[in-house]
Order: C-alpha cells, then structure tokens, then sequence
C-alpha cells in the first residue's frame, strides 16, 4: 500500500474538499503526461491505479515486430521472446515504465499539472458552495476600503461591495459583522467573483425570512417590496392562514422582530402593510400612514386617482414625494393623489362635499 500517498489525499480531501477521486484522475493525467514529456509521446502508455490502496503501474503497450522501427511504440520479437517465450509478431507486450526515470522537466511537469488540478478544484469548490448562496442572504466581515468599494471576507471568498450597492451614508469598521445579499456568482480563471449588495430589496425580504418564522415556513407571504435603501421600504404581505394577523407576526412583539431588522439595515424605517387582490385596497394600504377618501384604480392602464383629505396631502406624497412614489413601485400602479379642495375643484366630489363631512363629524360626536 502507498501509504503515503493515501495519507496525503486524505489530507487534501479533508482540508480543500477535494474528493479522492478527483485527485487520482489528476496523478493518472500526470504520469501519462510525463511519459508524453519523456518519451515524446504516449498514446501506448497506460496507467492503472488502485483507487483502495493508492499503488499504481505504468505501462507502455509494444507491438511486437520483425524489425523495430519505433522504439516507443514497437519491441523486437527476440526482446519480447527474453520477457515470455509465448510472445509471437503482432502480440502486444505490457513493458513496464518507471516513473524515476523520468527527466527533471518531465517529473516538474507532472507536478505542475497535479497542483493546477487542485487550484482549479478549489475554485470549483468554492464556487459551488456560493452558487448555491445566490440571491440568497449572506454574513462577511468587513476587511478594508479599497478605494469606495469595501473588501468583504466571506469565509473561502472575499467579495467586493461596490459602491453602486451600498448604502448612502454608510460607514464600515474593519472586523465588522454586515448581511449581505449575493446578487450574482461568476465562474473565473482566478476563482468565483461574488457581487453582493446592501441596496437590493431582495435583502429585506431574506431579513425577514431569517427573522420571521410565519415567512420562512410560507404562512406569510412577502407579496411586493419597494426600497429606497437608507432611508425607507415598504413590503405587502399575506397571510395563507385566517388566523395569522401577516404585519403582526412580521412587527413581532413589541416590534422585536421588525426593530432587528431595521437595526441590520442602521435605521432604515420599515413600512408593514397588508396585501390584497383588490387593487383600490392595496393602494390605500400602500398609501398609510396617509388616511384615503377614496380610490379610482383602472387595472388595464394600470393607473389610479386617489383623494385624500386636505390636512392629508402632505402626509400622502410624503417628504419628496417619497410615500407616493414607494407606493407607486409596490402597487404597480401610477398614482395621482389629489386633496378635497383639489377634487371638489375639478368635479370629482360634489360641492357640497365639505359641508356634508362636517354634519357627519358632528354626529359622530354627539353620538358619542
């Protein structure tokens, strides 16, 4: 048994998570090559290797001739009569080859090629392993800025967080712990190139797929995200169980669950509202905090006119427009938001809308 050769690939198996099979074919693809290196070809040459016990042979296969015209590939009757006297012209002798003949170049040759095969091996290793871990969520430590993208170490491969994928006005310390979301994994010469981001809505949705049970087993339902990362998301979700509340059980209790998530995400506010099929619904949901009068959606032009009360507005459109146009994104639909007077103004409620409201308010308190 080559008991040092089988300790070695074990070694290797264990440590770089190469199989032994593997490794074997490589040493087989090497010797044939030294004996390609030595003798100037090796189409006769064969190598058999006991996968077991790691002991190998070399072979060269020669026809036997009357007269030898190729060293390599023939052997005179005469020789192969001194190794067996059964041997007649045109049988084939297995002639054995002895790797410590080989030449210095021949035997660095083998042994770049078996090292070329185990680089090339960790790099499938290792790409396989974050291909798996696409558009999926993962944890790095922070090492270093190299210029404004920031070198991230993943475990057996770093990434690079460009600066198009981070966050505006966030700053990393070196050691720091961060998720990020695996965008893409490419297969290179030098080993898997990993985008990752820190902007991609898909990493609110793994946050909460990591924090919330009820999502992570499908009860609930992340339907919609829409995120303007640092500052602001909205998710609609939907529960396939009547009695799970789906924003309660994404708030968690007293905001554990959601307050995790906007500590990963350093503060970005989280806005939870439910999902429906009704679209005039899911705009007035998308729209709160901001209360809705009323909702005209069109799904075929994918439009809606929504009116809201006048102290409302603002609150609606939101600072720089910016609740209106997350709603805008999760629902699908292009919103106009118009206030009473604005709506009155243009027919859309009756004249005396406004005096209308102020009776019913009235009664409401006298009601009460």
């Amino acid at each position: 048994m080559n008991t040092e050769l089988l300790e070695a690939l074990t070694i290797l198996e264990q440590e770089k998570d190469i199989s032994k099979e593997t490794l074997l074919d490589a040493i087989e693809n090497s010797l044939i090559n030294a004996c390609k290196n030595h003798f100037g070809k090796a189409d006769n040459i064969k190598v058999i290797m006991n996968r077991e016990t790691c002991d190998y042979s070399v072979f060269a296969e020669k026809t036997v001739v009357e007269e030898v015209e190729d060293d390599v590939m023939e052997i005179s009757l005469a020789n192969a009569k001194m190794i067996d006297s059964k041997f007649e012209l045109g049988d084939v002798v297995q002639i054995p080859v002895e790797s410590k003949e080989f030449g210095r170049i021949a035997t660095q040759n083998a042994k770049n090629l078996i090292l070329q095969k185990i680089r090339e091996e960790e790099r499938k290793v290792v790409y396989d392993q974050y291909f798996e871990k696409e558009k999926d969520i993962v944890t790095g430590i922070v090492q270093r800025y190299v210029g404004k993208n920031v070198s991230i170490n993943l475990g057996k491969a770093d990434a690079m967080l460009t600066e198009n994928e981070q966050v505006k006005g966030e700053v990393f310390k070196p050691t720091e712990r961060i998720k990020l979301y695996v965008v893409e994994v490419k297969n290179t010469t030098k080993g898997p190139k990993i985008l990752v981001s820190r902007t991609h809505p898909e990493l609110v949705k793994r946050l909460f797929e990591s924090e919330v049970a009820e999502v992570k087993d499908g009860t609930v339902e992340i339907k919609s995200i829409a995120r303007e990362a640092g500052s602001r998301s909205k998710i609609a979700v939907w529960s396939n169980d009547p009695d799970v509340d789906p924003v309660g059980a994404c708030v968690g209790m007293n905001g554990a669950r959601v307050n995790a998530i906007v500590n990963e995400l350093r503060g970005e506010k989280i806005d939870i509202i439910n999902w429906s099929d009704n679209p005039a619904i899911l705009i007035e949901n998308a729209l709160s905090p901001a209360k809705v009068i009323s909702v005209m959606a069109d799904p075929d032009e994918k439009t809606a006119s929504v009116i809201v009360p006048d102290y409302q507005l603002s609150l609606a459109i939101g600072k720089e427009g910016q609740n209106a146009r997350l709603a805008a994104r999760l629902t699908g639909y292009k919103i106009d938001i118009k206030n009473e007077t604005q709506a009155i103004e243009s027919g859309e409620l009756p004249k005396d809308y406004m005096n209308t409201q102020v009776v019913e308010e009235a009664e409401e308190i006298v009601e009460e």
